[in-house]
C-alpha cells in the first residue's frame, strides 16, 4: 500500500510503516490543488490539519482506503463522503489525552495562583505580595463540557484536589469513578469552573455565547482546550467586564485558521481580542494543550497501531 504523507510527523511513524511493509512518499509542500492532480495513485494519506480533506479532494482520491488524522479530532475531513466512499478514517484522541489535561490544570493553577502576572511582576523589580494572594480550587466544583478521551484524562487529573466533577455530554452514561454526569439545569447551578473539551461540531459552534453564560448561577472560570470556535470572544470579554467570568484559560482561539498553524484569517487582529489581551485574568497558549514532547510520539504510535490493525503487515 502506498501512503502520502502530507505532514510532518515523529519518524517512528514512517519507520515502523516501512518496516511493516507500506511504501511511504511525502509532499510536504504542494497546495491541496497539486495534491489533488496525484492523489488517485494512494491508498492512504496522514495528515494534522494542513488543509480540508473535502469532496473535491476525495472525489479525485479514487483508490484511497485510510486517511489518518495524527490529532483528535476529523472536523477537517468531509466525513459524509468518506463513508460512502467507505474510506476508513482513523484519529488519535488517545495519544495526546493526557498532556491537554496537564495542560489543563496546570493553567487553572498558574491563573489561581496568579503566577502569570506575578511573574512578569518580579521579574520588573515589583514585589507585590497583597496583590498577587490567590484563590484555591480545593472545595469548588468543575464542570466539565465533553466526557470522551480529553475530558475523561482531566478528570482524572483532578483526583486529590477535593473538588467536585461534574460532566455534561450528549451521549448518556458516560460518568466513570471521576465525574458525575448530570443535567445543564445542574450544572448550571453547580459550577465554579468551567473546562471545554468537546470537538467542533454545528452543536459546539459558538456555544459559549452570553446567553450560555448567562445561565450559570454563579461567577465562574473558564478553560478551553478544545476548539476556538466553541467560545465568542466578544461574549467573553463582556463577561469579563462583568465579574461573571472570573477569568479564563484560552489554549485555543476563535480566529486560528483551519490549519491552527497561524492565527488570524486575514491578519488583522480583530477588536475584541486586542481588548482580551488587556485582561489580567486571562491566559493564553498557542494551541499546544496536546503539543508535548511524549504525545508527539503517543499520537504517531497510536496511527500506527490503528492502520495495521485494520490492514494488516505487507
Amino acid at each position: 500500500m502506498r501512503i502520502l504523507h502530507l505532514d510532518n510527523n515523529h519518524p517512528l511513524l514512517k519507520n515502523q510503516l516501512a518496516q511493516a511493509g507500506y511504501k511511504n512518499e511525502e509532499d510536504y509542500t504542494s497546495t491541496k490543488e497539486e495534491v489533488e492532480q496525484k492523489i488517485m495513485n494512494y491508498d492512504g494519506i496522514v495528515i494534522r490539519s494542513r488543509f480540508n480533506i473535502d469532496k473535491t479532494f476525495l472525489d479525485a482520491a479514487t483508490n484511497l482506503k485510510f486517511i489518518a488524522r495524527v490529532g483528535a479530532g476529523l472536523e477537517s475531513i468531509n466525513l459524509d463522503i468518506a463513508a460512502q466512499k467507505q474510506i476508513s478514517l482513523f484519529s488519535a484522541p488517545e495519544g495526546n489525552r493526557n498532556a491537554v489535561a496537564e495542560h489543563t490544570l496546570g493553567m487553572i493553577l498558574s491563573l489561581f495562583n496568579k503566577l502569570n502576572t506575578s511573574d512578569k511582576q518580579v521579574k520588573n523589580g515589583q514585589w507585590l505580595r497583597e496583590a498577587n494572594r490567590g484563590v484555591e480550587l480545593d472545595g469548588l466544583t468543575v464542570g466539565i463540557i465533553g466526557y470522551g478521551n480529553m475530558g475523561k484524562a482531566f478528570a482524572k487529573k483532578l483526583r486529590g484536589f477535593n473538588v467536585e466533577v461534574l460532566c455534561y455530554d450528549i451521549k448518556e452514561d458516560v460518568e466513570d469513578s471521576n465525574a458525575e454526569q448530570v443535567e445543564l439545569q445542574e450544572f448550571f447551578e453547580k459550577t465554579d469552573v468551567l473546562s471545554l473539551h468537546t470537538p467542533w461540531t454545528p452543536l459546539t459552534n459558538k456555544i459559549i455565547n452570553t446567553e450560555f453564560i448567562n445561565k450559570f448561577k454563579k461567577p465562574f472560570w473558564l478553560f478551553n482546550t478544545a476548539r476556538g470556535k466553541s467560545v465568542v470572544t466578544k461574549d467573553l470579554v463582556a463577561a469579563l467586564k462583568t465579574g461573571k467570568i472570573k477569568g479564563a484559560g484560552l489554549d485555543v482561539l476563535e480566529y486560528e485558521k483551519l490549519s491552527f498553524e497561524n492565527l488570524f484569517l486575514e491578519g488583522q487582529m480583530p477588536e475584541e481580542f486586542e481588548e482580551l489581551l488587556t485582561f489580567n485574568n486571562v491566559l493564553l497558549s498557542p494551541h499546544i494543550a496536546g503539543w508535548t514532547i511524549e504525545s508527539k510520539e503517543r499520537l504517531a504510535q497510536t496511527i500506527v497501531d490503528k492502520i495495521i490493525q485494520k490492514f494488516g503487515k505487507h
